[in-house]
């Protein structure tokens, strides 16, 4: 896992750990570096240590034990206002009494920045987030997601080089987020800001990020730009975190190579390219991913082994099919086609053959 510190990031987690009672960790030995000018997600269920991250990294929290650098700079001892951070929260924490220019000017004022400096500085970060004529308004006065973008702008004012987001758009609506989604990332980018970005929602680190560090349990699970995490899961709990994803149980009986053999669970053999297996006999969980599964026979290769299989469900999604088939035991097997005139839409009870190429079917830990 590509997860260690790097001495040249312009974020460094070097070793970092967190207790709050001083005996269970939250945050497990930490090591991570991000780039300047990286869009960087911390993506995770719950209780997975993600936030607690951020929170160290803006100052919010202390480190129990390890060094927080940011440009080459140890921070533990640097107090919030003084690490020159932006942040935007998902509540927006704008201020209900000021008028939506005031609250921009806040953070330059703290910074001792002169009125027509301010000024110039407040139109060009309102502009940015397309909020140019607001400025005399209040914060109640504007809906939720333009104090969405007022928040934004709060926190690119003062022109930080690094911006920590803690589920910015949990708050709004699902069409209303994809488009903030687009419009952070373009803004990140386009200014060369080092973003961190914390969500448990994986559609949004996969859409946003140039890196995704997934946790669980305290600790970095794979750290991965999107494609690479979705297409080559290094371990079970991603593979199910990250995607819908199939899974069959079985045993490892041949590994040779990049190739392995596993008998499933109901007497079934399949190919598999082992990720997370070491040795022949180990008990495995073979992951697939939905659009990987082939059923029409024409599609399916020669040499390829295939399953029987039992329709349970036909569901129609309009640019897709979603079905859902008994198969080797498992009534949760999902695939997905695309709707289109040359394939065929299947009925509950009808059996059918499917395959799906082995290096699309990863052995990963059970």
């Amino acid at each position: 896992m590509a997860d260690a510190a790097s001495n040249d990031g312009f974020v460094v987690f070097d070793r970092v750990q967190k207790s709050y009672d001083g005996e269970t960790l939250v945050v497990k030995d930490l090591n991570l570096s991000v780039a300047k000018g990286e869009f960087l997600t911390m993506l995770g269920p719950s209780g997975s240590g993600k936030t607690t991250c951020l929170m160290m990294l803006a100052g919010f929290e202390t480190a129990t034990h390890g060094d927080i650098r940011l440009g080459g700079q140890p921070i533990n001892n640097i107090p919030p206002h003084k690490r020159g951070i932006g942040m935007v929260f998902q509540n927006y924490a704008l201020f209900p009494h000021m008028t939506i220019a005031e609250n921009l000017s806040f953070p330059l004022e703290v910074r001792k920045i002169g009125k027509s400096d301010r000024e110039a500085k407040i139109k060009r970060a309102l502009d940015m987030v397309e909020m140019g004529d607001f400025g005399g308004r209040r914060p109640a006065q504007l809906s939720g997601g333009q104090q969405q973008r007022v928040a934004l702008a709060r926190a690119l004012v003062f022109e930080p080089e690094l911006v920590l987001m803690d589920e910015p758009l949990g708050a709004l609506d699902k069409q209303l987020r994809e488009k903030m989604q687009f419009e952070i990332t373009h803004l990140a980018h386009e200014l060369g800001i080092t973003t961190v970005y914390v969500t448990h929602d994986q559609t949004e680190a996969l859409t946003m990020s140039d890196n995704v560090a997934v946790f669980d349990d305290g600790r970095i699970q794979q750290l991965a730009p999107p494609d690479q995490l979705y297409e080559r899961p290094e371990n079970s709990f991603v593979a199910q975190f990250i995607g819908e994803n199939n899974t069959l149980e079985g045993v490892v009986t041949e590994i040779n190579g990049d190739k392995c053999i596993v008998k499933l669970d109901d007497g079934e053999i399949i190919d598999a390219t082992p990720i997370n297996v070491n040795k022949v006999g180990d008990r495995t969980i073979v992951s697939i991913r939905p659009e990987r599964v082939e059923y029409n026979k024409e599609r399916l290769q020669e040499g390829v082994h295939t399953l029987k299989a039992e329709v349970l469900e036909f569901i129609y999604m309009g640019d897709i099919f979603r079905t859902r088939l008994r198969v080797a035991g498992n009534d949760e097997f999902i695939i997905k086609t695309r709707n289109a005139p040359d394939v065929e839409r299947l009925t509950p009870g009808q059996q059918i053959e499917i395959g799906w190429l082995p290096s699309d079917c990863r052995a990963l830990d059970a």
